[in-house]
């Protein structure tokens, strides 16, 4: 995924020809004062008035700096011990592809990189993403954000709504 350019298909949703295929992400120059990490993937331009989480993973150990693609897969089995994956706005524990509504034009795709001042965040595993950007908020001490595009029909023209 480069920032600035289209999702990758893999990336959009099953309906739209892609796979739910989190990206490869990876990251380094966070603050010595690092205990863990936390990365996000929202869309602000669904139309819903609040955006569309596609992500939330949190309890990331420091020493994990890269992401490899595939590892938003449902369960979280590919993820580090202890880290945590809540439900994305379709109710899943895990990455949920792009798949812009017809008419929408084309939308932003934010993953973000939280370095967190503590080791563990106390977020109940039922919580939503808006939770986790609220704590956030008062434990984040960088963040990385890599931005990326996608439009409606993806891979295929298919649609799926968000």
């Amino acid at each position: 995924m480069t920032a600035g350019r289209p999702l990758a298909p893999a990336q959009y949703g099953v309906g739209s020809g892609g796979a739910n295929t989190s990206p490869q992400l990876s990251w380094s120059g966070f603050p010595a004062e690092t205990r863990s990490f936390a990365v996000t993937a929202y869309d602000p331009d669904a139309p819903t008035g609040s955006g569309f989480w596609h992500w939330a993973v949190f309890n990331l150990p420091v020493t994990v700096t890269r992401l490899p693609a595939g590892v938003g897969a449902a369960g979280g089995h590919l993820l580090p011990a202890g880290a945590v994956t809540l439900p994305n706005e379709e109710g899943q524990r895990s990455f949920i592809g792009a798949g812009p509504p017809a008419g929408t034009g084309t939308h932003r795709y934010q993953f973000i990189v939280h370095a967190v001042d503590r080791p563990r965040l106390d977020v109940g595993p039922g919580s939503t993403p808006a939770v986790l950007g609220f704590t956030l908020h008062f434990h984040t001490l960088a963040r990385g954000i890599l931005e990326a595009t996608g439009v409606f029909g993806g891979a295929t023209g298919d649609t799926e709504n968000h």
